[in-house]
C-alpha cells in the first residue's frame, strides 16, 4: 500500500485512538506522543510505515502534499474563563492538524490523486 492508503486506514479504523479527522472531516489530527507508541512504535508484522521517528513520518505527509494548519484560539477577557481555555490550549496544542484537498473523509477515490512529490 502506497503511504496515503495506509495513512487512510489508520485514520479510518476505531482500532487506533492517536490519529483522528477533525470534525468536518478535512483534516486528520494526530496526538503526537500516543501516535508515536501506538503507531510508529509498531515491530515486526504489525508495522505499519517504514519510520518509527515522528520526523520521518512528517516529511512523508509534507512529500504527499499535506500542511500543517494552525490552530488559533480566541482568548476571553476574564481571568478564570483564560486559565481555562489556558489549559485546554495546553492539551489542545499536542496536537498536530494536517490537511490535502484529497485527503477527506468520505472520499476514498481522491486518494490517487495524492502523489509523492
Amino acid at each position: 500500500l502506497t503511504f496515503p492508503k495506509k495513512l487512510w486506514k489508520i485514520v479510518e479504523s476505531d482500532q487506533f485512538k492517536s490519529i483522528w479527522w477533525d470534525e468536518d472531516g478535512n483534516c486528520v489530527v494526530i496526538d503526537e506522543e500516543s501516535f508515536k507508541k501506538e503507531v510508529l512504535e509498531r515491530r515486526g508484522p504489525l508495522r505499519i510505515f517504514e519510520t518509527d521517528c515522528m520526523k520521518s513520518f512528517i516529511r512523508q505527509l509534507n512529500l504527499y502534499g499535506f500542511s500543517k494548519m494552525r490552530q488559533d484560539f480566541q482568548r476571553s477577557a476574564s481571568l478564570a474563563e483564560f486559565l481555562a481555555e489556558e489549559k485546554a490550549a495546553s492539551a489542545f496544542s499536542k496536537l498536530q492538524f494536517y490537511y490535502n484537498p484529497n485527503f477527506k473523509r468520505g472520499y476514498p477515490h481522491l486518494l490517487v490523486r495524492c502523489k509523492r512529490r
